[in-house]
């Protein structure tokens, strides 16, 4: 279901304390320029102001009452991420360099996250036992009020989520060492405001499910029920600067993809395909047509719905066009692709640039089934999936797509 959420708030610092914990009020920073400044440490006393895993009592005795997650939404190599519309947010763990255990680090995060979820998949005395509630706090935006913004109580997995999803150790690399980390899943729970007697009575030992305990919360403990928080949005038109990279390593990492199909451009549609493998992983069997006049080359392949044993398959065209991020794709282009779909058929169209406006409107209110994948949309989902330099992007390429000399 989905919940109307409260205007966006703004709770001055010297209110902390007594604060209730509504979601997208952001919470002020002190002013004073030092470690006392941090609102998170204020608003939930005794958990610490550093780090991105902050808890009250000990990971190693199993005693955590209360976990707070804080992510900036700033580090490209571990891209933490909020999907508003289906309430999952995907969260790293805390081993972050070579040479350590993975379980040993300062903090104890991934040791954490290993006993949570795996205490989320016992029984109802064992999820109250070992599995605290976890609230999500994100840096506030620089454009706003200076502080951190609250985006929801999180419980461990998801309703469409399978137990080897929910939690993961991925190897990643630096320099010629490899290690490992958590890419840990959780639902934001439909639950509008946090009370602050709750929290103070998680804080003093009390059970989760007793004081002003959060219905949502309750029904989670008792039979690992999930009410996520949805938020369909209310526009989907993106601006230029909404569909390209806002930081440099983005950037470059479209340059990067542009540079390897130089002269080439018509080889991109392989990569254009499978980007959209990582973004809709149940796709089938594609095939790639011909090269197109303009320079693009199309794809027609199959999507996978239901259970192993009973699929059916939608069919849908693909196109790709590898364009700088000053060459926005027009209507032209997506009536190419529009005239080639077929009743029951979606489209696909996928871009190392951007759409223009008069392109987004004309899809989504004539209600074209098509899929608009700008740069910005390639570079998340690189990143997801651990390519997130220029230099693991260019071996992907290299591996995936080799250029081989002209004859």
């Amino acid at each position: 279901m989905t919940s109307g959420v409260p205007p966006r708030a703004h709770v001055a610092f010297e209110d902390l304390p007594t604060a209730d914990l509504t979601v997208d009020a952001v919470y002020a920073r002190g002013g004073k320029g030092h470690a006392g400044d941090d609102p998170i440490a204020r608003l939930v006393s005794g958990v610490g102001n550093q780090g991105g895993f902050r808890y009250k009592l000990s990971p190693d005795r199993q005693t955590v009452r209360l976990v707070l997650l804080y992510t900036s939404g700033t580090d490209v190599d571990w891209p933490d991420h909020l999907d508003l519309e289906t309430g999952t947010f995907t969260y790293y763990g805390d081993n972050k360099k070579a040479g350590e255990d993975m379980h040993a680090t300062r903090r104890g995060g991934n040791a954490l996250l290993r006993d949570v979820f795996a205490a989320s998949h016992g029984t109802a005395a064992e999820r109250l036992a070992g599995a605290p509630p976890f609230l999500l706090f994100e840096k506030a935006a620089s454009s706003g009020p200076s502080g951190v913004r609250f985006r929801g109580l999180l419980a461990p997995g998801g309703p469409a989520l399978t137990s080897d999803e929910e939690l993961v150790a991925i190897w990643r690399s630096t320099a010629d060492d490899r290690f490992q980390n958590y890419r840990a899943r959780f639902t934001v729970l439909d639950q509008p405001t946090l009370s602050r007697s709750w929290i103070e009575h998680l804080l003093a030992g009390g059970r989760s499910t007793d004081g002003d305990c959060p219905p949502a919360w309750r029904r989670w403990i008792k039979g690992r029920a999930y009410a996520p928080l949805l938020a369909p949005p209310t526009t989907r038109i993106r601006s230029k600067a909404d569909q390209l990279p806002a930081d440099r390593e983005g950037r470059a990492v479209l340059e990067a993809i542009r540079a390897h199909f130089k002269g080439h451009e018509h080889e991109f549609e392989a990569c254009a395909v499978a980007i959209w493998r990582l973004i809709a992983p149940r796709t089938g069997a594609v095939d790639v047509t011909r090269p197109s006049r303009d320079g693009g080359r199309d794809a027609v392949g199959q999507y996978i719905l239901g259970p192993a044993a009973n699929t059916i398959t939608i069919d849908f065209a693909l196109e790709a066009k590898c364009y700088s991020s000053s060459n926005s794709v027009g209507v032209r282009e997506v009536s190419r692709l529009i005239s080639r779909l077929r009743h029951r058929n979606f489209g696909v169209l996928v871009t190392t640039s951007h759409f223009n406006k008069q392109v987004q409107e004309e899809v989504h209110e004539d209600g074209h089934p098509i899929s608009l994948v700008c740069g910005k949309d390639i570079v998340d989902v690189l990143r997801q999936q651990g390519h997130t330099t220029v230099g693991a992007v260019k071996r992907w390429l290299a591996q995936s797509f080799p250029r081989h000399p002209q004859t």
